[in-house]
């Protein structure tokens, strides 16, 4: 650990124990003296023979057992205000049921939003349920029944920061329209809750309408706008004694028979024109005990996945892509660790000690073999099974842990004498994950931490040098809130080490995320001696949401060492590098004016690498509006005032970057409306005295049209267009001396998405995804970097004259005759794109039970 690090780890160790001492000093600290009263509906238990009929009208005498609750209060728009039509709810219990029944009034019915839609989609008017079965502050279950029958279900974490929504529980609902609006029974099997072996439960509780029609929120127990947290707001539900937590057993196996057609090439013999196949697996659910659940599948098929967006970037930066495979979203909220959560944002957001995707990816060995004609490459590689057990107890310890195992994958080959060959292209691999926390003073500090771990079998496969065998990660974490959360600090610490050939450790320091050799780093060394390597990091930051002024705040750092190593089961976007980042909030809790809300945001932003080089400055400023006649308003502006980029020239010295602005603006027409609309545009250029090295500008729109309540339509063009004079191209070398290639790049980028819903009944829906992506990328003015830090843009390079340079279009090459010899020095593959793709998706998906 290099002094840098080490200081920084001292102090956070230090700020750890502040908090710990802070928690102990503070017992009552949690408590809020404005907080708002809580509620308390106390329920009643029903006998076998009483169960309501599930028909939407609750009509039954057995609903005279309990008060109708009512008085529900606004939480969006118009904060802590009457609702103009309001709600009420009624709730009974047995051994294995949670019945609810709501009315939701409306003085005209015929205007009821009544539109269908898939599971787990909002549409029209809506009422949901949020159970805090664990009555621990911080995590709950969210049921929503719209009036058209659309069931949609959440799994919310983190006090209501992360919403699950691909938990899908077994639960059942009805509605009703008639003179006075709409009703609905609900019935919530107890074994799709999680709840302590006790004889009798307090639980969290709160239920929220949506007016669809005035656009407006409400729920029982007042959620005022300038509150820290969800959960822990929640009113209470009591009354429930005698129930034992019931142990679930869920079997789901499938079969798949796909067929895919191409182009027949007869020159290529693994294209024929057809291609089927054939597949069987099971996914199951078991509950070990009332608080910890057995997820697994055995040669799981993800099908049904939409494909992701089509996306192209030139920076070198990898592209983050959200987990959509049910196995793997489901609860994965207590799987993840992310390094930090600065509301300043930055391109470390995304860093994570497990990102599933890495599981099931597309193989990432390659074949060295130039004679290589055609070849056959699986897309992905094949999970041959995985596990994981998960579950909060009711003494607040949270329990994630996972097991997959990928299998060998290989690639076959033929080279130009028509001879095939197979070979290894990604070995059998083990994927690990662990984590434990612990909520303290009623989930107001939070402990945890997690490991995780990677094991691949290279021996005898020829990937030795192309794969860790080995990695390791892991990390602590803190949260501690006090003042009713409204204060919050957190911190933690995470660490990595990977094992692998003096080449595969080699590999990695040199790699993108890392560049030991940046020649002017005089904090790096390329090791080439060593098999393995180590780096750590963490985040601390403390901030202040919410508060009766509506004013919140946070200020926090982040960093990364040198030899922070993720990627091989999580996400790092670099290492090397120190970020510091402060944000200021206001929103305003009433409408006012011409605004039905409004919210303003400022931020700042700044970085360092580890060896003290000071790299970058911004600032920003944004805003969100929504107007009185229920159009949205968003924009903003950002500023770099100082940008140096150590990754810009792939390896090179460090670059000064061209300093400039970047604003937005985003407008959407009333959501209510079956006809919506909306645009966005943005753009930025460089300023000052690099005016014209960098600009560039973008525009969008999107028509959504709900042409029956059946059926909806959505259709969204973008374009954009950047142009940067210092792009890098290539590297290379003339009379000893490093050549930093770059070229003045013109990118233009349009696509169009289409997605069309159409729903039958609630259960059963048709949706299509499709989506165009053109991206074509022009170079011209070849030059190679002279002075990179210079102040003036075009001091940093040497453009060729039209002697030095000469291009081979039959082998698409340029080639450098830099000292006009007559001889060629170098030469670069012309680094020009045009690249296409389509993408899209058909899927009828039929709920049956």
């Amino acid at each position: 650990m290099d002094t840098c690090m080490r200081r920084i780890f001292y102090i956070l160790i230090i700020l750890i124990a502040c908090g710990f001492m802070s928690a102990q000093s503070l017992p009552g600290s949690n408590e809020n003296t404005d907080a708002v009263p809580v509620k308390i509906y106390e329920t009643q238990r029903i006998s076998v023979d009483q169960v309501p009929l599930l028909d939407g009208i609750p009509d039954e005498g057995v609903w005279d057992k309990v008060s109708w609750a009512e008085d529900f209060t606004v939480n969006s728009p118009n904060n802590g205000d009457k609702p103009k039509r309001q709600t009420k709810f009624k709730i009974l219990y047995d051994d294995k049921n949670l019945y609810l029944a709501y009315r939701a009034f409306h003085e005209d019915p015929s205007n009821i939003e009544n539109r269908l839609g898939r599971r787990d989609y909002f549409p029209g008017d809506w009422v949901e349920v949020n159970i805090d079965s664990y009555n621990d502050k911080n995590t709950a279950f969210s049921f929503t029944a719209s009036v058209s029958g659309v069931k949609s279900d959440e799994f919310v974490t983190g006090n209501g920061n992360n919403w699950d929504s691909n938990w899908n529980p077994i639960w059942y609902s009805k509605t009703n329209i008639d003179e006075e609006g709409w009703t609905a029974e609900i019935q919530i099997p107890m074994s799709q809750l999680r709840f302590g072996d006790m004889e009798e439960h307090v639980w969290g509780f709160n239920v929220m309408r949506r007016d669809f029609g005035n656009d407006e929120r409400s729920t029982w127990q007042f959620m005022p706008q300038n509150v820290t947290g969800w959960v822990s707001n929640f009113g209470e539900l009591h009354g429930i004694k005698g129930i034992k937590p019931v142990r679930q057993l869920e079997i789901q196996p499938f079969v798949v028979a796909d067929l895919k057609t191409t182009q027949v090439d007869e020159d290529n013999p693994f294209e024929d024109g057809s291609d089927a196949g054939f597949n069987f697996g099971i996914d199951g659910k078991y509950g070990l005990t009332s608080d910890l659940t057995l997820d697994f599948t055995i040669n799981p098929d993800f099908g049904q996945v939409e494909a992701d967006p089509s996306a192209l970037n030139l920076d070198g930066f990898q592209i983050f892509f959200d987990e959509r495979r049910p196995f793997f979203v489901e609860n994965a909220n207590l799987f993840e660790f992310r390094v930090s959560n600065l509301s300043s944002g930055g391109p470390f957001g995304n860093d994570n000690l497990f990102y599933s995707r890495r599981i099931g990816s597309s193989p990432k060995g390659r074949v060295f073999n130039t004679a290589t004609t055609f070849s056959d490459r699986p897309d992905f590689t094949t999970i041959i099974g995985a596990a994981k057990v998960s579950g909060k107890t009711e003494n607040g310890w949270s329990i994630s842990v996972l097991e997959s195992v990928t299998a060998e994958e290989t690639e076959k080959v033929v080279d130009i004498n028509n001879t095939e060959t197979t070979q290894v292209i990604e070995p059998l691999s083990n994927y690990f994950v662990a984590g434990l926390s612990k909520d303290l003073r009623n989930g107001a500090t939070i402990i945890g931490g997690k490991l995780t771990g990677v094991h691949r079998k290279l021996e005898g496969t020829g990937l030795e040098d192309q794969f860790h065998d080995e990695a390791l990660t892991g990390g602590v974490s803190l949260f501690h809130s006090w003042k009713g959360r409204e204060w919050q600090l957190q911190a933690n610490y995470i660490f990595s080490n990977v094992k692998g050939t003096v080449n595969k450790i080699l590999d990695t320091q040199t790699s993108f995320e890392h560049y030991f050799q940046r020649p002017d780093a005089d904090h790096l060394e390329v090791r080439e001696d060593i098999t393995s390597l180590g780096g750590n990091g963490g985040t601390f930051s403390i901030g202040n949401f919410g508060g009766k002024d509506n004013l919140s705040f946070q200020t926090g750092v982040t960093w990364r060492s040198p030899g922070l190593e993720l990627n091989d089961i999580g996400f790092l976007n670099t290492a090397d590098e120190i970020n510091h980042g402060t944000w200021i909030g206001y929103r305003f809790p009433k409408p006012f004016s011409v605004f039905r809300s409004l919210s303003l945001n400022l931020g700042h932003r700044q970085r360092w690498t580890t060896g003290g080089e000071y790299i970058y400055n911004s600032a920003d400023i944004n805003g969100n509006a929504s107007f009185k006649n229920y159009w949205n308003l968003s924009g903003g502006i950002s500023i770099d005032i100082k940008d140096f980029s150590q990754k810009a020239l792939f390896g090179g010295p460090m670059l000064r970057r061209s300093p400039g602005y970047y604003t937005w603006i985003d407008i959407d027409s009333d959501q209510r409306k079956k006809f919506r609309y909306g645009f966005n545009i943005n753009g930025g250029e460089s300023t000052g005295k690099d005016k014209g090295a960098v600009y560039g500008f973008g525009a969008g729109a999107w028509f959504s049209a709900q042409t029956s309540d059946r059926l909806s339509i959505v259709f969204n063009p973008t374009f954009n267009m950047r142009h940067r004079v210092i792009q890098n191209v290539a590297f290379s070398q003339f009379n000893g001396e490093d050549r930093y290639i770059t070229g003045t790049v013109s990118q233009k980028t349009f696509s169009a998405s289409v997605r069309v819903n159409y729903s039958f009944t609630p259960n059963l829906t048709l949706q299509y995804w499709g989506q165009p992506y053109v991206s074509k990328g022009n170079y011209e003015d070849y030059k190679y970097i002279t002075d990179p830090l210079a102040p003036v843009y075009t001091d940093r390079f040497q453009i060729y004259e039209q002697d030095q340079i000469s291009f081979d279009q039959g082998i698409n090459t340029f080639f450098i005759d830099e000292d006009l010899n007559g001889d060629i020095d170098y030469e670069f593959r012309n680094p020009e794109f045009n690249f296409l793709q389509f993408r899209s998706n058909l899927v009828l998906r039929w709920e049956y039970k």
